[in-house]
């Protein structure tokens, strides 16, 4: 009898006593078909797995702008975004003019780098022979048109009146058909649509020179230098030096450092897992995670500090 008055008073305390409370935590990506999407998809189950109490979940959203707004406002506890915009946040310029944004970086990502291409029948061989030809620059008000934009700047053959602003997919048909004589992307590579071209034609990727692009990249300072391996694309058969905007993870600047340091820990403790989601994530790696374009936040400097 006893036993089961003290079994009775156990389970009523039990039912009594509050669970712990589940925090939820919300990913700013991009579209459902790009790679924002598809590798926060895996950040997203990295939480919730690896995070005690934690369920996260990636959200569709249109990317990078709109990551920065919600964070900033506290829809989101983290974001996607392109290094150019996540410093133009920060610094109140470009698409935040006036209006600076309370966010850090939490790590770099994977590049994402300008490719501008063109095939063997055009003549085209550098950057500088693209004067006087037209160009997909890339859909309108994109990070893809504005950084074509400035780098032909740089060398001195942009012209508003050959520039046409065309989806990537868009853009190599028209560079197939002969409506335009090169076109650009601004992604990771390999990239579908110029893998696409390089099975279709004899296809030319350009590169730019470290010296022709110096004051621009002083100008910019979030923007890299990156080589492309030889072989990314069958026609590529030598390194190919481009412009990198890299894909960076960020928060708000005054997100609690245990949970930034939480997430950065589930991510980072598991690149072996987030590898399995696609191709460009083995990219994602503990050596390059803080070359980003603003500081840190805390909680993710300790644990980058601590690794």
């Amino acid at each position: 009898m006893k036993h089961t008055i003290l079994t009775a008073a156990a389970l009523a305390a039990a039912l009594a006593m509050p669970a712990a409370a589940q925090q939820r935590v919300s990913i700013g990506t991009g579209g459902t078909g790009g790679l924002f999407y598809v590798i926060g998809a895996g950040m997203a189950d990295l939480i919730t797995e690896h995070m005690p109490d934690t369920t996260a979940r990636a959200e569709v959203t249109g990317a990078s702008i709109e990551n920065i707004r919600r964070t900033a406002a506290g829809e989101l506890e983290m974001g996607f975004s392109s290094s150019s915009t996540l410093y133009e946040a920060s610094t109140g310029t470009g698409a935040f003019d006036g209006d600076p944004q309370p966010v850090a970086a939490m790590a770099y990502l994977y590049p994402a780098v300008l490719q501008i291409a063109t095939t063997e029948g055009t003549g085209i061989t550098s950057m500088a022979d693209l004067a006087g030809h037209r160009i997909s620059m890339g859909p309108p008000g994109s990070n893809a048109a504005v950084l074509a934009q400035r780098l032909l700047t740089a060398y001195g053959v942009f012209d508003p009146s050959n520039a046409q602003f065309l989806s990537y997919s868009e853009g190599v048909d028209a560079l197939t058909n002969g409506t335009v004589d090169a076109a650009v992307v601004l992604a990771g590579a390999p990239v579908a649509a110029l893998i696409d071209l390089d099975a279709r034609a004899d296809m030319v990727l350009l590169g730019v020179d470290a010296d022709a692009v110096a004051a621009m990249l002083e100008e910019f300072p979030f923007y890299q230098l990156y080589d492309i391996p030889a072989g990314t694309y069958p026609d590529v058969t030598e390194a190919t030096t481009v412009i990198n905007d890299p894909a960076t993870l960020f928060v708000n600047s005054e997100a609690d450092p245990a949970l930034v340091g939480g997430m950065t820990a589930a991510i980072f403790d598991h690149l072996d897992e987030l590898a399995q989601v696609h191709g460009l994530a083995r990219r994602i790696t503990h050596e390059t995670a803080v070359n980003v374009p603003i500081p840190l936040h805390a909680g993710a400097q300790a644990y980058f500090d601590a690794h």
